[in-house]
């Protein structure tokens, strides 16, 4: 049976996903990225010139394993493009389960630290909120203009709000250590949009 040798850059990329959940950015220290991953910080130091270097690294690691997984989720099967963003909802609850490290965003943990010390890791961080949000942007519309909705907002703006009640439900957790106060956020999150479209859904 073939086996796949992981590299040291993809192991401490991983490593970085676990440990930073876990302490968050400014108490992880390259010894234990380098202990996690299982590797030499000589190891470290020929792919990354700093933590920095590898927490913008590991942002961009965290869009494209997060981004495959919400890509075969199965709520893009919906004919109904209402039902499509409903059911993203719905499958974000269902990833809040187990410990608050496990669910939380890797993203969002570095920018509550750095935005304002680390530009680099800010913007990184940045992208791939904005670009999550901008995934179900277009569903949204599909469902605006489906229903007849006018409004004084936009389907970008909805689709980022989805985005801040679901950082802002991390928090929660984190503050609370545990899931309640996120599921019970993002429970609120699917009633809102519910009651956005309520009156242009034929029944």
């Amino acid at each position: 049976m073939k086996t796949t040798r992981i590299n040291a850059k993809t192991k401490l990329l991983d490593a970085a996903l676990v440990v930073v959940r876990e302490k968050g950015y400014s108490a992880t220290s390259v010894e234990d990225l380098c202990q996690k991953a299982g590797v030499t910080k000589g190891a470290f130091f020929h792919h990354f010139k700093s933590k920095d270097e590898l927490a913008v690294a590991a942002a961009n690691y965290w869009s494209q394993t997060t981004g495959e997984l919400f890509a075969s989720a199965p709520y893009h099967l919906h004919p109904d493009p209402l039902e499509r963003v409903l059911g993203y909802i719905d499958f974000r609850r269902q990833l809040i389960s187990g410990g608050v490290p496990e669910f939380t965003c890797l993203v969002g943990t570095m920018v509550q630290e750095v935005y304002e010390t680390s530009p680099e890791i800010r913007d990184a961080c940045n992208d791939s909120i904005s670009d999550h949000a901008a995934k179900i942007e277009p569903d949204i519309a599909e469902a605006m203009k489906l229903y007849d909705l006018s409004a004084d907002w936009t389907a970008a703006s909805l689709a980022l709000h989805t985005q801040a009640v679901l950082q802002g439900a991390f928090i929660l957790s984190k503050a609370s250590a545990g899931p309640q106060a996120a599921l019970e956020s993002v429970d609120h999150l699917r009633r809102y949009i519910e009651l956005l479209f309520k009156g242009h859904r034929s029944h």
